[in-house]
């Protein structure tokens, strides 16, 4: 079977990945110059959080979310099992306490238990919950690896050419419509949900795990790189607006993370980013067929999380796979 893919974000190249992996002749398409340059994935966290995720996601997202755990931890160099941390302030104590109510498989974490999992954090923190089979990636390296990996395996990937669903199908078995929020005009009822990060480093700071610090204004998740590199993010604004970061949001971002540790005073900010993630109002992606396109869409924040239950549901609908890891045929196309 060949099949042209198109969108090389994280839905994408996960796709195209799975899709050759059943023996499929795959051909990815990108309207951008170059991987990373358009992709909203580019701009994740990479945090594989599904537990930390029900607080306010659908149980879907939990129980498919665990399963991308598998799928990284195969896939990615940059993959690091060592948990999610959810921390507040004393006057957030409330927060902390709700969060555990909606959420499940964590642990409370006293101070001197904090200390041991995360020394710079320890003495600032009197409790937190602690989600120990959680992890993250870095997504930017996650991604060029699975590109690579494409390549090494025969697959084509072509950049700076854009193609609708209608002129992809020519000349190719199936089409697998990746191209996110890109597709509005044709996927009814996506709309757009802007988020804005920053990536600094901090050479007085260490993390060993992703942290999230609840807060009732401005609740942040910082993911660590390498070389004391940190991502920071929390913005989910209902906009399909892609310009630059606002001052009021970098605002917001500095002033979390001055709140998790004062070392972040001296951090270098190495950038600023924004862009819109696509969404549906359930905030569920779907995976749909019509005709020889397979359109994935809708994947919200949770791009690294549902992509591998995507990808296995359009393996499934291409009929090179009798089952998907997900819901049973004909059912929850989101």
């Amino acid at each position: 079977m060949k099949v042209r893919v198109l969108g090389a974000g994280v839905a994408g190249l996960v796709a195209a990945t799975e899709l050759a992996r059943h023996g499929a002749d795959v051909e990815l398409v990108d309207r951008a110059p170059a991987l990373g340059v358009e992709a909203c994935a580019w701009c994740a966290g990479g945090m594989l959080a599904p537990w930390c995720e029900g607080e306010s996601a659908e149980a879907f997202v939990v129980e498919n979310g665990q399963k991308a755990l598998a799928w990284w931890r195969e896939h990615s160099s940059s993959f690091v099992q060592n948990g999610t941390l959810v921390l507040a302030s004393r006057r957030d104590q409330g927060e902390l306490t709700r969060f555990a109510r909606m959420s499940e498989n964590h642990e409370p974490c006293e101070a001197s238990a904090l200390v041991g999992l995360e020394p710079d954090l320890g003495e600032r923190f009197e409790r937190a919950l602690f989600f120990a089979g959680e992890a993250h990636v870095d997504p930017r390296l996650a991604l060029q690896h699975l590109a690579d990996a494409l390549v090494a395996e025969g697959a084509s990937l072509r950049f700076g050419e854009a193609m609708t669903p209608q002129e992809a199908e020519k000349n190719v078995d199936l089409v697998i419509d990746c191209r996110g929020f890109a597709a509005r005009d044709q996927v009814s009822g996506l709309r757009g949900v802007r988020g804005e990060m920053m990536i600094v480093r901090c050479p007085g700071f260490a993390l060993a795990r992703s942290v999230r610090l609840l807060h009732p204004r401005w609740p942040l998740y910082v993911v660590p790189r390498a070389d004391h590199v940190f991502m920071l993010g929390a913005t989910m604004i209902e906009s399909e607006h892609h310009g630059p970061v606002t001052l009021r949001s970098a605002g917001e971002l500095i002033e979390a993370a001055q709140a998790l540790h004062p070392a972040f005073n001296e951090a270098e900010i190495l950038e600023l980013r924004a862009d819109v993630r696509p969404a549906f109002a359930d905030n569920l992606p779907r995976v749909e067929r019509r005709g020889k396109t397979i359109s994935i869409n809708g994947l919200y924040r949770h791009g690294f999380l549902l992509s591998p239950w995507c990808a296995d549901e359009a393996v499934r609908l291409a009929g090179l796979s009798p089952q998907a890891f997900g819901a049973p045929a004909g059912e929850l196309v989101a």
